[in-house]
């Protein structure tokens, strides 16, 4: 069967997961039949059963980033599906110290594995023409994906829908948060679509307009 080229290549669901409610998306090629899946944070039951209803075959696991909220259930969904797990290695310290995050907010630990391969920036995510950009600031390796055929970034917790990731927990800085929206993100087409950590969609275009902390 040919691809109707009319039709959309990218298929993408998203939704929340664990116990912050972090954003998981699960990103299509319709063509291939392949995905990766963003910040699998808990959940791993329900994430498996919209990978299983989408068809897909789960390429790679990939994280903005090594707060606990984003990789709780790593290491489940790597069993379910033997795809390798991503990160810069920036948040090697977080990810080493997943014991301590949950135990610090009160969740139950969950062991991961560690990372299969680092992500560094400008990186070819072998889906749907994405690509990595390394946006520290939250954490030091923070990472955005940039989807731009579809004009869809993934931008973890560095941009929020009229706000900005915290800084203020260990590896956080503001100052270099600030320089990776502005000269990272900020510069994208304005009709963006923006899946942000937690929260809402936003585009480029409103948070370019209405976002306080761009705007200041």
């Amino acid at each position: 069967m040919t691809h109707d080229e009319t039709t959309p290549r990218l298929i993408r669901k998203t939704f929340p997961v664990g116990p912050l409610q972090c954003n998981c998306s699960i990103i299509g090629d319709l063509v291939l039949k392949q995905a990766i899946i963003v910040d699998p944070g808990g959940d791993a039951q329900k994430i498996m059963a919209q990978v299983d209803e989408m068809g897909l075959k789960i390429c790679a696991i990939v994280h903005t980033h090594a707060h606990l909220d984003h990789i709780l259930a790593a290491g489940e969904i790597k069993k379910a599906t033997g795809a390798p797990l991503f990160l810069h290695q920036g948040d090697q310290f977080l990810w080493d110290s997943l014991e301590d995050q949950c135990r610090m907010f009160g969740v139950p630990y969950q062991a991961v594995p560690g990372p299969d391969e680092w992500l560094h920036d400008d990186q070819d995510l072998n889906c749907c023409g994405g690509v990595t950009l390394h946006t520290p600031g939250h954490t030091p390796g923070s990472m955005s994906f940039w989807f731009a055929d579809h004009q869809l970034l993934i931008a973890g917790d560095t941009l929020f829908r009229r706000s900005i990731g915290r800084t203020d927990f260990p590896g956080g800085d503001f100052k270099t948060i600030m320089t990776s929206i502005k000269e990272r993100l900020m510069v994208l087409d304005e009709e963006a679509i923006v899946i942000t950590g937690h929260g809402p969609a936003t585009t480029i275009g409103e948070e370019l307009r209405e976002n306080p902390f761009i705007n200041s």
